[in-house]
């Protein structure tokens, strides 16, 4: 862990979430988009324009951010091919392949709660 100088911009929280294991992966996983974009790629490779057809409410601009973030923290990997016209492909890292058993324990755990809140409000 880096030490940070007294002086530094960074408040409190900001040197908490900086240092905190749990809140750096949700960090790379959080928001609307990048976990369903992961999700995805656990099955295989997607072009740009096939990954927009499986989100259709997601903006060509927002699904553009997501992946260059995720690209950037290391999760996804952009293949350009040298062709005419260039073809770009998406997948997952080694990185990001771990993160299936944890997607899959988080999503018995919504399923079940979802479930037991549905029940209640009733």
């Amino acid at each position: 862990m880096a030490t940070r100088k007294k002086n530094s911009t960074y408040s409190r929280n900001e040197e908490f979430i900086a240092e905190c294991d749990l809140t750096y992966a949700v960090n790379k996983i959080g928001g609307r988009w990048k976990i369903l974009i992961i999700s995805k790629l656990e099955s295989r490779k997607f072009r740009f324009n096939e990954l927009k057809k499986e989100f259709p409410l997601i903006t060509e601009r927002m699904l553009t951010l997501q992946l260059r973030a995720l690209e950037q923290d290391g999760l996804v990997r952009r293949t350009v091919y040298a062709e005419v016209p260039p073809r770009v492909e998406y997948e997952l890292t080694e990185m990001a392949t771990a993160f299936g058993p944890i997607f899959k324990q988080l999503s018995e755990w919504g399923g079940k709660h979802r479930h037991l809140i549905t029940k209640e409000e009733k």
